[in-house]
């Protein structure tokens, strides 16, 4: 396919039908809304955008209304306790993101007003916000001429000039074609109908090209194998670790709890007592490592996948009439498990030695 893209059709044409067809999503302001004057919140966006970070949309709308609820504005979030904000994140996964979050609230109402800067370089400063989330809130928030580029962005753009070269090297390429396809006009409103475009109708399988407002400047799609694009750099296998973790259970129900350090994988969140996490293949699947001695009998083994590893825990459960709780360790009642800060990992052992111990308890009907 010869013929150009045109920067000014392909804003057109898709500004459009982002007007028809876009996604109804609690932190977005509709584009009527938008040419009628009103602006998004910054804080919605802003928090949008950090919960949206390797996690899919469904998966956020719930915490994002919770959050909101909750903590309505940056000054209410500063004023929140760490642990709160931990616990209400428990479950959406990449805990640097909340740790961040709780910095980056606490900076802007102590520096800033509670007030968020207006400028790519602005943002830029601010804990926890990059590149992309800094382009994302200048241009969705301020209307700024920023270019915002996330996966969705690039399989749209990635097919639409058919780019050969793979990813990661070719991020560098694309975010200078989204500039010079940026309309100066609305901005934020280009970047999410690219991102609705890529997330709705040019999805990684099985794209719809017929009903595509660019099907006629897409040069993948005329090449008849848009699935090709992006072109992505072989994986390296995952390394894969293995530990153990300790569920003691007092005879009342508690768990036996601890935190840990607040930086690194996980930090900060809620634990039960593991040895270390190795690449050993000897040794593992031992009581060795356990907070004290006891009747440690194993109940299986549970396996989680992380950014960098793949992670196998074994499983042990000690049950314990009445023991205080060793130094830095407390016991959690039954009936505040599900409240605890706990990541997904963890519950996974809980339930591999308790099943349902971490389920939120439901009223019995008729209640309120």
């Amino acid at each position: 396919m010869d013929t150009p893209v045109v920067a000014g059709s392909v804003a057109a044409r898709l500004l459009t039908w982002y007007d028809r067809h876009h996604r109804d999503l609690p932190w977005r302001m509709p584009p009527k809304a938008i040419a009628a004057g009103q602006r998004p919140d910054p804080y919605h966006v802003w928090l949008s955008e950090i919960m949206l970070q390797q996690t899919t949309v469904e998966a956020v709308k719930p915490y994002f209304r919770a959050f909101l609820a909750r903590w309505p504005n940056v000054k209410s979030l500063a004023a929140a306790e760490t642990e709160d904000v931990m616990k209400a994140w428990a479950g959406l996964g990449y805990y640097s993101r909340a740790r961040n979050l709780k910095k980056c609230a606490d900076l802007l109402a102590a520096e800033h007003g509670g007030r968020f800067p207006d400028t790519e370089d602005g943002l830029r400063a601010l804990p926890g916000v990059g590149s992309y989330t800094a382009a994302a809130i200048a241009a969705i928030a301020f209307n700024r001429p920023a270019a915002v580029v996330d996966g969705n962005v690039e399989r749209v753009v990635s097919r639409l000039y058919a780019i050969e070269t793979p990813l990661p090297a070719a991020k560098a390429e694309i975010r200078d074609i989204v500039a010079r396809l940026l309309p100066v006009d609305r901005p934020g409103d280009f970047a999410q109908a690219t991102m609705d475009l890529g997330a709705t109708i040019c999805t990684p399988r099985r794209p719809a090209c017929l009903p595509c407002p660019l099907r006629d400047d897409c040069h993948a799609s005329d090449d008849g194998d848009p699935e090709r694009f992006p072109v992505k750099a072989a994986k390296a296998e995952k390394p894969f670790r293995r530990g153990a973790a300790f569920v003691a259970v007092r005879g009342d129900g508690a768990i036996l709890l601890r935190k840990r350090i607040e930086s690194g994988l996980l930090g900060g969140m809620t634990e039960v007592p593991t040895t270390a996490w190795t690449a050993r293949t000897d040794g593992v699947a031992t009581v060795e490592g356990a907070p004290f001695p006891a009747d440690w009998r194993k109940t299986g083994s549970i396996s989680h996948v992380f950014t960098h590893f793949a992670l196998e825990l074994t499983i042990f459960r000690a049950d314990l009439a009445n023991r205080p709780a060793p130094p830095g360790h407390w016991w959690a009642d039954a009936a505040d498990i599900h409240g605890e800060a706990l990541p997904t990992v963890m519950k996974k052992a809980i339930e591999a030695a308790i099943p349902g111990a971490t389920q939120k308890p439901r009223h019995p009907r008729g209640m309120n």
